[in-house]
C-alpha cells in the first residue's frame, strides 16, 4: 500500500496566503505604478494601469489596503481629492519581486 503525501501548501501555507494577497490580474500593476510614483490620484492610477476598469480598480484598491499594502489618504477639498501610497509593508515587498524579474529574465 503506498503512503499518500499532501502538499505542502495546504489551506495554511503562508507562501498561498501571500500570492493570494498580491494575485489577479491588475493587484501588481496597480502596486507597479504606486512604487514610480509616491502620492498617486485615482484618476491617475485609473490612466497608468491600461485596461482596468473603474470597478476592478476600487475593488483591487480596497483588497490591497485591507492587506496593509497600500494607504489611503482622502483631502476634504471640493471636489474631494484621494491619493493612493504604497505602505512599508508594499515597500518590503518590492525586492522580492525585483528579484523574481532577476529570475524570469535569467530563465530565457
Amino acid at each position: 500500500m503506498s503512503e499518500k503525501h499532501s502538499c505542502p501548501c495546504s489551506e495554511q501555507c503562508m507562501l498561498q496566503k501571500a500570492l493570494g494577497t498580491i494575485g489577479g490580474k491588475w493587484k501588481l500593476p496597480i502596486l507597479c505604478s504606486l512604487s514610480v510614483n509616491d502620492n498617486v490620484r485615482y484618476n491617475d492610477l485609473l490612466r497608468n494601469v491600461k485596461g482596468i476598469s473603474n470597478t476592478m480598480l476600487s475593488k483591487s484598491l480596497k483588497e490591497l489596503e485591507g492587506a496593509g499594502l497600500v494607504r489611503r489618504y482622502e483631502y476634504m477639498e471640493v471636489p474631494i481629492r484621494v491619493e493612493y501610497e504604497l505602505t512599508e509593508r508594499a515597500a518590503a515587498l518590492q525586492p522580492i519581486l525585483l528579484e523574481l524579474i532577476q529570475w524570469e529574465a535569467t530563465s530565457c
